[in-house]
């Protein structure tokens, strides 16, 4: 007979196993795909010459696919063929990342701004004169900006963002039915027990993606943009200048691929399975069910059975909804995720960026190092919460603990991080005077000194040279100089005035193209990055507890749709505003502005560092100090239900002689559960 027990018990363990792992690689393929978007983010920007708002836009339409759908895929999809329901998403995300690439093969290739000519004539020892030169390059932008400038804007492909904001709709309107349907599918037929331990394999899996993601978003990003079509000899620029493009699109075929591969499993998987234990179907009256683990409202009505027609479903589903927002502990969970998931987003989205402008780190430089510190951190987080959940069998009281004190701890790390700072770059004319001191306020007019007022310099563009002292200046006139020599990225600018005229005397009064790189904040880097993984680790350590008072806040029946509204609003109310209040702000911190081909205002070439750095970091302080107020709140909740539960179980009979005993030993049992934040046992069992 156990024999029998056995063989019927072993092809339903390997069905959701096969889920699992298939599950797992969906979610690696998805973090990857969402990650490589991320560390694209700069590229695009550059491309297509937009600024971080409308950066926070196109990042945001992720979510706005979402909320198209989520909320009919969490009800209607439960009550369907869930693991079907996957792989359609899947192929849909594929499509998206496909369409996100196809703007690279439209557009034309890419021309950097410069006030620099090439010679035509590779052998040619003649020496241009930026000084004199630029003249002529002047009268050349006038001319530009005399065409019409919407032939000059279509010719230039500048709306071909919306490919890139159409694809990743797209994406997220995909990956829509993984998340609640695969993990309800998942709790629904996996043991209790074991349910915290596989969330916690899911997700350690899924942050593999983004380790990934962003090493090849690093690698992508020191690839030109038109490689294979353009001489790289001839191009002026490197990786580390604000102007290169990388060659963003080449990622999201690869992502395509990927996502392709991973929807076919799941044709594959049945409807529903057995319960791993098969306890379910016998359970006996001291036997605890899902219903047990469940911490109830004081009044927890079921559901009225509706027809299987679609008005009947309909209005299962307006009643299932009334049901779900009546709970108050899951209304506080999701403004606590609320204030958490904007200031992750948005931390997420401009995290390179604020590396590159505040660290003087290359955007692949920034990207690589998350991919191969803070996210290991974030996954070994993450298996190390489930694993003690499930070692020390915490309960939902045990698990909201965990998570909030994850979160001030990973808050305090937070700050430490407002006084690891470097200086700002120094520009002249910008950051500092032509004389060497602090630039208090910046006008356009501030770039010209009498070391340069002879030249007719163009304010607009962006070419930066570095002196030997250190000081960049915004392009070769504007540092006053004469002469040059060489091709590329080898180019030197020779007799220039305003390194001459610099206070501090330099060794010769030659310049070099790109930006000079910052100083003394190599050692003061290393330090925000020790901080920054280290408070990646232990923020991860709340992600599995987090997701478990979830999933036992709620009625088993309604698990599919507060997961699929847990995700629908949060990701309406903070992945898509996040990113454009966050872009919006670092614009503000914006001191030179690049320029299109056809005259108007490109991306931001300089930022304010210190600026940069109090208002990105200062949205996030407000939004981490507002998660940690609502956890606080949550918790109390908590306790306050679970007190009445347990009140409600000693009330239930226990037999007449053996009450009064129960319940002077049922309320210490109970009150020493309620400080271990362990299951309490039942106080009738025998």
């Amino acid at each position: 007979m156990k024999e029998e027990v056995k063989e019927k018990t072993e092809p339903c363990c390997s069905k959701l196993k096969m889920f699992l792992a298939s599950l797992s690689f969906v979610y690696f393929a998805k973090a990857f795909q969402g990650s490589y978007m991320k560390s694209s983010i700069t590229q695009i920007e550059r491309r297509f010459d937009i600024p971080s708002s409308m950066i926070g836009v196109i990042d945001g339409s992720f979510e706005m696919g979402n909320l198209l759908v989520i909320a009919f895929i969490s009800y209607f999809g439960a009550k369907l063929h869930r693991p079907r329901l996957i792989a359609a998403g899947c192929l849909i995300m594929a499509a998206g990342s496909f369409c996100t690439a196809l703007p690279h093969f439209f557009q034309g290739q890419y021309q950097y701004e410069t006030t620099v000519s090439q010679p035509q004539d590779t052998n040619s020892t003649e020496s241009a004169l930026p000084c004199l030169a630029n003249q002529s390059h002047v009268l050349k932008n006038d001319e530009i900006s005399a065409k019409s400038m919407a032939a000059c804007e279509k010719e230039a492909g500048s709306m071909m963002w919306i490919y890139v904001f159409l694809g990743n709709m797209l994406r997220g309107i995909g990956e829509t039915p993984v998340t609640p349907l695969g993990l309800s599918y998942l709790d629904d037929f996996a043991k209790e027990e074991n349910t915290a331990f596989y969330l916690a394999c899911i997700q350690t899996v899924g942050i593999l993606g983004p380790m990934v993601g962003f090493m090849l978003g690093s690698y992508c990003a020191k690839l030109y943009v038109d490689i294979g079509t353009v001489d790289l000899d001839t191009v002026s620029i490197t990786h580390k200048d604000s102007r290169w493009v990388g060659a963003w699109w080449l990622g999201f075929l690869v992502t395509g691929a990927l996502m392709l591969l991973a929807a076919i499993p799941f044709w594959f998987l049945p409807k529903s399975l057995k319960k791993q234990d098969e306890q379910k179907a016998q359970s006996t009256d001291d036997s605890p069910s899902e219903q047990d683990h469940f911490l109830p409202e004081t009044s927890s009505p079921s559901e009225t059975p509706q027809p299987g027609t679609f008005s009947g479903h309909a209005k299962g589903f307006v009643t299932s909804l009334k049901r779900l927002f009546r709970n108050t502990v899951y209304l506080l969970i999701i403004f606590t995720s609320l204030a958490q998931v904007n200031g992750f987003i948005g931390m997420i989205t401009f995290k390179p960026k604020f590396m590159e402008q505040v660290y003087g780190q290359s955007p692949s430089k920034a990207i690589f190092l998350i991919g191969i510190m803070n996210l290991p951190a974030v996954a070994l987080g993450i298996i190390t919460g489930g694993f003690v959940m499930k070692r020390f069998k915490l309960n939902v009281l045990g698990a909201a603990r965990m998570s909030f004190s994850a979160s001030v701890c990973s808050f305090i790390c937070l700050l430490m991080q407002y006084f690891l700072q470097c200086d700002n770059a120094q520009v002249a004319g910008l950051t500092v005077t032509y004389e060497g001191v602090k630039q208090v306020s910046y006008l356009q007019e501030s770039l010209l000194s009498q070391c340069n007022m002879g030249c007719s310099c163009s304010l607009k563009h962006w070419d930066p040279v570095c002196s030997s002292t250190g000081i960049t200046y915004a392009s070769p006139c504007l540092a006053g100089c004469q002469t040059s020599s060489g091709l590329g990225k080898g180019m030197g600018f020779h007799n220039c005035s305003c390194v001459e005229t610099w206070p501090v005397l330099s060794a010769n009064y030659s310049v070099v193209l790109g930006q000079c790189s910052r100083q003394n904040c190599d050692s003061m880097f290393r330090y925000y990055m020790a901080v920054s993984v280290v408070g990646a680790f232990i923020s991860a350590l709340g992600a599995t507890p987090g997701y478990i008072v979830l999933f036992r806040s709620i009625p088993p029946e309604l698990k599919a749709l507060a997961i699929g509204m847990h995700i629908l609003i949060v990701r309406t109310l903070g992945g898509i505003p996040a990113p454009i209040y966050f872009g919006a702000m670092i614009d503000r911190t914006c001191l030179k502005w690049g320029s299109k081909r056809c005259g108007g205002q490109g991306a931001c070439r300089l930022y304010d560092s210190d600026a940069f750095r109090n208002a990105f970091l200062g949205l996030i302080y407000g939004l981490y100090s507002a998660s940690i107020l609502l956890w606080g709140v949550l918790y109390a909740s908590l306790v306050r239900r679970h007190k009445k539960l347990a009140l409600r179980e000693k009330a239930k009979p226990c037999g007449q002689e053996e009450g009064a005993v129960n319940n002077v030993n049922g309320k210490a049992v109970s009150e020493a559960n309620l400080k271990n934040g362990t299951e309490p046992e039942s106080e009738c069992a025998v």
